[in-house]
């Protein structure tokens, strides 16, 4: 009796997501709970899995088709064919690793995984790639020999001008994923609605590069993870939320929402766009909670295993285009939070210290935010206690 594969929930008010890849197809027999297809929604892609063990008997939408929560997508009659045995299961391999796989004409089986418990990454495809596309050819029977033919007889010169340069494989043209879109509306909506401005300062990180050099092997050592910058960033802005509330509210048709919770979205670039994980209740974390949350959501987004529950419910964001090198940059909002801190590239400039020159290492901050909930005051005051927490670290232990 055939049973239907429909779309599961997808998430805090998803109801739409877009049918990006079949990773199984009509006539084929599947296993329970193996990855049948992605969805691809604004926030994330997920899998559905197998209802039954069976064989694949329709497949009702097309990759590209828009599906609602709830619809079917497919039917799998339950118990036909035999039980597929696999060279290589692929049942824990992710979205992003399978495309690879499938992108490169490669076996799982032919590649060794290094992520966690042997797991296969998609650096490990693209790796195992790169050495096959340089490993030299098989060396080719060589061609018989041949007489040359006579050269052709010169032909008449004529007016007819030389060909333009072929302009196939110049351009491509790759249709916009969900996200991507989503993604442009949104920021594109945050220029219309949001009276955005920008203020700027900077802080001066020698404090807290010391204090990572003389407590980076030991943290490491006791927490399992490295202390990274943004540990600091998203202290420094959990106190400076509780000290200027404005920042961490939004505006919901003619109220004015305050926040007293502080979930943290933390910008990160994934292979399908930008998205921003929220670290829930960043207030009763520690720095090490803080560095394995956003280690644990980068190796995520890297392989594409995001979820929706993991994008949804941000009241603050902090994006840090220092990593790719950024020097200043206006971030936009990312609605419907009313402010977004930029941080950027350290980078030692001269600087006066009780009256002398002195190279500092000083990384510019920037602060987006919406004109119609905070004032100048507001965000002046929000961006120096970010200063004075990071230039003093000691500060933030005593939440002052």
């Amino acid at each position: 009796m055939p049973v239907d594969i429909t779309v599961p929930q997808l998430g805090e008010s998803v109801a739409e997501a877009t049918v990006a890849t079949w990773l199984r197809q009509k006539g084929e027999t599947v296993n329970k709970d193996e990855p049948l297809l992605e969805l691809e929604t604004d926030k994330a892609t997920m899998e559905v899995y197998a209802p039954v063990t069976g064989v694949i008997t329709d497949i009702l939408h097309a990759e590209g088709a828009d599906v609602a929560v709830g619809a079917v997508v497919g039917r799998i009659t339950e118990g036909a064919g035999e039980v597929r045995m696999e060279k290589a299961p692929d049942v824990n391999l992710s979205p992003a690793v399978r495309r690879a796989l499938a992108e490169h004409g490669l076996d799982a089986a032919d590649i060794t995984g290094t992520g966690k418990d042997g797991r296969l990454t998609k650096a490990d495809v693209l790796e195992h790639a790169r050495r096959v596309a340089e490993s030299p050819p098989a060396a080719a029977t060589p061609a018989p020999q041949t007489v040359p033919d006579p050269p052709a007889a010169p032909q008449p010169a004529t007016s007819v001008p030389p060909s333009p340069p072929d302009p196939e494989g110049r351009e491509e043209r790759v249709r916009m994923n969900r996200l991507r879109k989503r993604i442009a509306e949104r920021l594109k909506a945050a220029q219309n609605t949001a009276a955005m401005l920008t203020t700027f300062n900077e802080a001066d990180m020698t404090a807290v590069i010391e204090a990572r050099r003389t407590y980076r092997d030991l943290f490491e050592r006791k927490h399992g993870v490295r202390l990274g910058f943004m540990s600091f960033f998203v202290h420094a802005a959990v106190q400076a939320l509780m000290d200027v509330p404005a920042v961490n509210g939004e505006i919901a048709e003619d109220e004015i929402v305050y926040k007293h919770y502080y979930h943290i979205g933390v910008a990160v670039s994934a292979p399908q766009g930008l998205v921003v994980p929220v670290l829930r209740d960043a207030d009763r974390m520690t720095l090490a909670d803080v560095e394995k949350a956003i280690a644990a959501f980068a190796a995520k987004a890297r392989d594409g295993n995001l979820v929706p529950d993991d994008l949804t419910g941000g009241t603050f964001t902090i994006s840090n285009g220092g990593i790719f090198g950024s020097l200043l940059s206006t971030p936009i909002l990312n609605p419907p939070q009313s402010a977004i801190l930029g941080m950027h590239k350290i980078q030692e400039r001269p600087v006066v210290v009780a009256g002398e020159v002195v190279a500092r290492p000083m990384m510019y901050l920037a602060l987006s935010y919406d004109h119609r909930i905070i004032d100048g005051r507001e965000a002046v005051t929000f961006l120096v206690r970010i200063k004075e927490a990071i230039e003093d670290p000691q500060r933030l232990l005593l939440k002052i």
